[in-house]
């Protein structure tokens, strides 16, 4: 079978954004499983694409909205206001639809189109739905955005999110009605895009290839947490954590890695902010636990993956395990405040003790990558089996 993966932003050699590194294990999927795969989308400034070869990059683009400045979120407001898209789909109508036709001609002929994600696809929606296709939702976009318009610190940006909002339900709606098939990060998702009966969840890893040996470091932090706190949702959580879990931890020494702005001033004295870390398997492993603090949110958390697949002891809430089926035993669950700090306290407890809670995560990634390729082998026999059907009617 031979498909188009059209995304907003290319699989990268170095992968370091959740969405870069879901991108680049499902491309290394589908190539595992002997697709035939041609690339098309942007190109982060800085990187190189993991598959030079089989990549048509379109235009060099920066997305993030904290590396952009002022003028450029003005220019995607405007222009998303002009077009009658949502920003996040504004900023991919960079290139025309003349080159993003162009560059779908010279991949001819091919199978069907590989969708991947809300924003390429949604700017470009009337000449790709010309096409068969798949969709993978990363996450139930339209609701993430509503979830922001009610946290929104003003009327403005609560305007702007519920205006997002619409619009992301509406492009999400035609993307899983037009689909042959929609691929979810999240099993609940499936049911949140209303496609349970055509759609199949994938479960992630943050590496197709083994995980590598990670070397033993001594523990610089009791607890430690990285993200993108840019993220509206990944923030709630951390806000959560520091205003009420925090104060009740006063005897451990607390880091936060990732770039993040508008620190709290009352946050705990125990609570040390990094920014951003050269390598963050090498901070997350110098933790002796790890909070999994997700409060909302679609889609899985990469973080959580990782965490697993690292072998390392943690508390979660509800929220961070979303899309995951199965637990490693280092895990327990908390939502609650109270809660939540018990638990952690307890952990602690034990590794003062001597007590060894970090265990083998190899057998978690390699679970999670066999379900990986038999849930995209799954959908894509779907995918041939309606095109054969339409064939013969």
């Amino acid at each position: 079978m031979k498909l188009v993966f059209l995304t907003s932003l290319v699989p990268v050699q170095n992968p370091k954004s959740g969405y870069d590194i879901a991108n680049r294990v499902v491309v290394d999927g589908l190539r595992a499983l002997g697709i035939q795969l041609k690339i098309i989308g942007y190109l982060t400034p800085g990187e190189v694409p993991a598959y030079p070869d089989d990549t048509i990059v379109l235009d060099e683009l920066e997305v993030t909205n904290s590396k952009v400045g002022k003028f450029q979120k003005l220019k995607w407001l405007s222009r998303a206001l002009s077009t009658g898209t949502p920003v996040s789909v504004a900023k991919m109508l960079q290139t025309s639809s003349d080159d993003l036709s162009s560059a779908l001609d010279t991949c001819r002929p091919f199978d069907g189109l590989f969708l991947n994600s809300v924003q390429l696809p949604g700017a470009f929606l009337n000449e790709l739905r010309k096409e068969k296709f798949v969709f993978l939702a990363h996450n139930v976009e339209s609701k993430s955005a509503y979830k922001n318009a009610l946290n929104a610190a003003n009327i403005v940006s609560s305007i702007l999110f519920k205006r997002e909002a619409k619009l992301l339900k509406n492009l999400e709606n035609q993307l899983c009605s037009g689909a042959e098939h929609v691929f979810t990060l999240a099993d609940s998702d499936r049911k949140g895009l209303n496609v349970e009966n055509k759609s199949t969840h994938l479960p992630l890893v943050t590496t197709f290839d083994p995980m590598p040996q990670l070397s033993s470091v001594k523990p610089s932090y009791d607890l430690g947490m990285i993200g993108s706190w840019s993220w509206a949702a990944n923030r709630s959580g951390l806000d959560w954590f520091l205003s009420e879990v925090a104060p009740k931890l006063s005897d451990m020494k607390i880091a936060v890695a990732g770039n993040i702005s508008n620190i709290p001033s009352d946050a705990p004295e125990n609570v040390e902010f990094l920014g951003r870390v050269e390598d963050a398997h090498e901070f997350v492993n110098s933790c002796q636990i790890i909070p999994l603090i997700s409060r909302e949110g679609t889609g899985v958390q990469l973080k959580t993956i990782e965490t697993f697949e690292m072998g390392l002891p943690t508390v979660a809430t509800r929220s961070s395990l979303r899309g995951l089926d199965q637990l490693p035993e280092n895990c327990v669950v908390a939502d609650e405040p109270i809660e939540f700090a018990n638990a952690l306290m307890d952990m602690m407890k034990r590794v003062q003790a001597g007590e060894t809670l970090k265990i083998d995560g190899k057998d978690f990634h390699k679970q999670q990558r066999k379900q990986l390729l038999t849930s995209l082998e799954l959908g894509l026999n779907s995918f041939q089996q309606v095109q054969k059907e339409l064939q013969a009617s």
